[in-house]
């Protein structure tokens, strides 16, 4: 059997009278006409027409496709953005990087992520697709420009991330988020956001993009270093999900916060191959309030002009809940991060109202400290009428609190290793049994029943459970939770009997309300 030839350039099979060995597309590439005559390949430009599409001018340019703003004549005019593979670029896993972009962006539909018109070929076989155009600038130089505060950033952020987290849902990794890739217009005075160029995107299901989609070389990474996440700087490229772009969103917020990026690019540019690829994998990226100290005295009073404050707030805004937020976000451990960008932006908003955020362990301190923020009147009244109790009291609480002491080091010096085991069970039950809880408001039931099944005693085993254990075990169990009721203000606390049977819920407004629990009825 005779084998069929094949372009020595692309691989494509080729008729058995194909003049000059190579594929019509790859002569054009070599400079080669299909007789052997010397062509000179000529890119398009302004004036010429692709399919219903006029080149008005040439507006980017990307590692493998150059971006023009043309026109459409039919069935409806408008002007868009036309992108096409650059001329020499188009070896086979570009052009199925390419094709996998075009699809990837027909499947979604979002008001902040530029929407896929049409899409076809150049008369040389070059892909191409048109997309809305999009007049924005980069989402940093408009930040800077605006002089937008950091709350305005925070809220321009937020919209991004629910792009992506739309384009999580539809199965898309975007694996290029960066400045360029974001740019921000305004709508009716409104700043809006609008992220452009999935064209390395990477599907997240077993959905097929398009019948020409390769996988990434193992020893090859796709992205920009300074937005890179570290298992994309790994050489398992291939075990690449969500939080990726989880890990790119920390970074573009560094940089949206402070002016820089983690990590600087014009070092990672000159650095070695290997050491990028270290950096990214094992070196800890400074906190954001903490990167503003290296800047040197110009660069801090500029930063923060762009921000319309003081260097100084500025650094006092950053530190606390914005730099635990950025951090959990650039953990080098993706369990560690944010788990969507859902979940992300939802922090970021937990911050601005200050609420108490994910990314810091709720102490019960620093619950007070949000407290006392949102009700500063409430608590400041509290505190002089607690001040005045505090002075007149000030020498017997001080007898009884040494009283107190030497009781309980008398009791500490009694205690078994026995009870102490016990001791530590029971917070570690009382632990469990919380955490099962918030497990139960995020709807992880596996977490949940991880956590209850850690207290099935073993024989002989003291056995802790209690009827707190019996209600959450049921409601594991399934994949919604029992529903008593409704109130008409927020609920803020529930209790129950000793055997679970009976339940009680207060609300915002003062509201009591005692239920059947088993009955699920008031």
């Amino acid at each position: 059997m005779i084998e069929p030839k094949k372009c020595p350039k692309c691989g494509t099979t080729l008729p058995p009278d194909a003049p000059g060995g190579h594929c019509p597309q790859c002569l054009l590439q070599l400079g080669l006409g299909i007789k052997g005559t010397v062509v000179i390949p000529v890119s398009e430009k302004s004036g010429d027409w692709i399919g219903r599409y006029k080149l008005l001018q040439q507006i980017g340019a990307g590692g493998c496709g150059v971006v023009h703003m043309a026109e459409q004549e039919e069935p409806v005019r408008r002007r868009v953005a036309l992108k096409i593979i650059k001329l020499g670029m188009d070896t086979k896993s570009v052009i199925a990087r390419f094709e996998a972009e075009r699809q990837a962006l027909a499947l979604m539909d979002h008001p902040n992520i530029a929407k896929v018109f049409d899409a076809g070929a150049t008369d040389t076989g070059r892909p191409y697709f048109v997309m809305e155009l999009v007049r924005g600038i980069k989402i940093t130089d408009y930040c800077d420009r605006q002089k937008l505060s950091v709350r305005q950033r925070l809220d321009l952020f937020i919209q991004v991330c629910q792009a992506i987290q739309h384009a999580h849902q539809k199965g898309i990794i975007h694996r290029d988020i960066k400045p360029s890739n974001v740019l921000v217009t305004e709508q009716d005075g409104a700043a809006v956001p609008k992220i452009i160029d999935f064209g390395i995107a990477k599907a997240t299901t077993d959905q097929r993009l398009t019948d020409k989609t390769l996988f990434t070389a193992f020893e090859q990474f796709i992205g920009t270093p300074a937005y890179m996440s570290p298992e994309q700087a790994g050489l398992g490229g291939l075990d690449i999900d969500t939080r990726s772009d989880i890990y790119s969103l920390g970074v573009l917020l560094y940089e949206l916060l402070t002016g820089h990026q983690p990590f600087d690019s014009a070092e990672l540019h000159l650095a070695a191959l290997d050491e990028v690829l270290r950096t990214l994998r094992e070196k800890e990226p400074p906190r954001p309030s903490a990167k503003l100290t290296t800047l040197t005295e110009q660069e801090l009073t500029l930063t923060a002009e762009r921000h319309q404050t003081a260097p100084a707030k500025l650094s006092s805004l950053l530190r606390g809940d914005l730099d635990w937020i950025v951090m959990k976000a650039l953990d080098k451990d993706r369990r560690r991060r944010y788990e969507t960008a859902t979940g992300f932006a939802a922090d970021i908003q937990r911050h601005l109202n200050n609420d108490p955020v994910v990314a810091r362990p709720p102490s019960a301190a620093y619950r007070l400290q949000k407290s006392i923020r949102r009700n500063r009147l409430a608590y400041a009244a509290a505190a002089a009428v607690v001040a005045s109790l505090v002075t007149g009291f000030t020498v017997t609480t001080m007898m009884f609190f040494k009283a107190k002491a030497a009781e309980r080091e008398q009791r500490r010096l009694a205690i078994s290793e026995q009870q102490s085991r016990l001791r530590i069970e029971a917070q570690a039950y009382v632990s469990d049994m919380n955490l099962a809880r918030e497990a139960l408001k995020d709807s992880n039931f596996l977490r949940a029943q991880q956590l209850l099944k850690r207290h099935i005693p073993f024989a002989g085993q003291a056995d802790l459970r209690n009827w707190e254990w019996r209600f959450l075990w049921q409601a594991a169990q399934s994949d919604e939770l029992a529903t008593l009721g409704v109130h008409e203000a927020r609920v803020f606390d529930m209790g129950f009997c000793y055997d679970g049977s009976v339940a009680a819920t207060c609300d915002a407004a003062g509201g009591l309300k005692i239920w059947d629990v088993t009955k699920r009825k008031e």
